[in-house]
């Protein structure tokens, strides 16, 4: 096994060592490489490799062994954290204590040994497919049609017709997406014909966090400076969001806690999301966002239907260590 594939080795390396192991991973996945990057943050860093395949974004992630899930809070509560839990819990008549509270919906603690991976940056919508105004699949559907040209002369930006269409209007004129249903196992089965994966629960943790010990990559509470979805004041409008810029490996990860990643696991699992039922439920900003942490216990979903609102996927390659 090749050492440099995992992240002690790797971090070593200098940039002409990366520069080669990048160039052969480019030729042997058949990806173009654009370039090394220096991804630095929440105290963690990785200068890295960037591809490009079928119109996808991939990041090298190198390996390493990690340890994953949460018991206690590695530095303690940070203060306002702490406050709004408090007046939450009064609120709601709760007496059980926030860290135990945490651990309930938490994961458990566990070693885990992650092999590298390229790793599609963003998330990527599920059941919806782009189409014209003219495929015969829109053109089938007359109430369709008045509903999207009465959207026109809205000044409404979208419309969603439950699971069935939906139209945006863009610089350039207008998109129209129509839903398709799917189930996971279409998916997995969808994505190993492109020589795809969908991350593990222990590789989609580690993406995440890294191996943080602590309750977010950030630390042991929200940071609540941050420009947050579904949380933003008049003057955050336009601006960023902070979680859904990339992290020290270079993903756009756990940013949205309506937004559930699936992942790979014996029956239709998700990670990094509720669906937003916390934030739905007047939980408030921690317990809304707590389901982002790294550390959280996956969900496993009822049935094997996917809802193209709420789940969203990253595919994976990955890598083989034997060269």
């Amino acid at each position: 096994m090749n050492e440099n594939w995992f992240r002690p080795a790797f971090d070593r390396m200098d940039a002409a060592g990366k520069q080669a192991l990048m160039e052969s991973l480019a030729a042997r996945y058949q990806m173009t490489f654009l370039g090394l990057h220096a991804f630095d943050r929440w105290g963690q860093s990785c200068t890295t490799g960037l591809f490009e395949k079928d119109g996808r974004e991939f990041v090298f992630v190198p390996g390493d062994t990690v340890t994953l899930g949460w018991e206690r809070f590695a530095v303690g509560l940070d203060p306002d954290s702490r406050k709004e839990l408090d007046d939450l819990f009064q609120e709601w008549e709760i007496e059980q204590a926030p860290e135990e509270l945490v651990r309930a919906v938490m994961a458990p603690v566990r070693q885990a040994t992650i092999g590298p991976m390229l790793v599609g940056r963003k998330l990527e919508e599920l059941c919806w497919e782009p189409v014209k105004m003219s495929d015969p699949r829109v053109t089938a559907h007359p109430d369709w049609l008045k509903k999207f040209r009465d959207f026109a002369w809205s000044d409404l930006d979208s419309l969603t017709l439950h699971q069935s269409a939906r139209i945006e209007r863009m610089k350039n004129g207008f998109q129209i997406w129509i839903y398709n249903r799917t189930d996971y196992d279409a998916l997995l089965a969808g994505l190993e014909q492109q020589g795809l994966s969908l991350p593990t629960v222990d590789e989609w943790a580690y993406l995440c966090g890294g191996g943080c010990r602590t309750l977010f990559p950030w630390g042991d509470g929200m940071d609540y400076s941050m420009h947050l979805h579904h949380f933003e004041s008049e003057e955050d409008q336009g601006k960023p969001y902070d979680m859904e810029e990339s992290n020290f490996f270079g993903l756009s990860i756990a940013y949205d806690p309506y937004k559930r990643e699936v992942v790979k696991a014996d029956a239709f699992t998700t990670c990094g999301g509720d669906g937003g039922c916390n934030i739905c439920g007047g939980l408030g900003i921690f317990l809304g966002y707590l389901p982002c942490s790294p550390h959280c216990k996956p969900e496993v979903q009822e049935d094997k239907e996917l809802n193209g609102d709420y789940d969203f996927c990253r595919p994976v390659i990955r890598v083989q260590t034997s060269g």
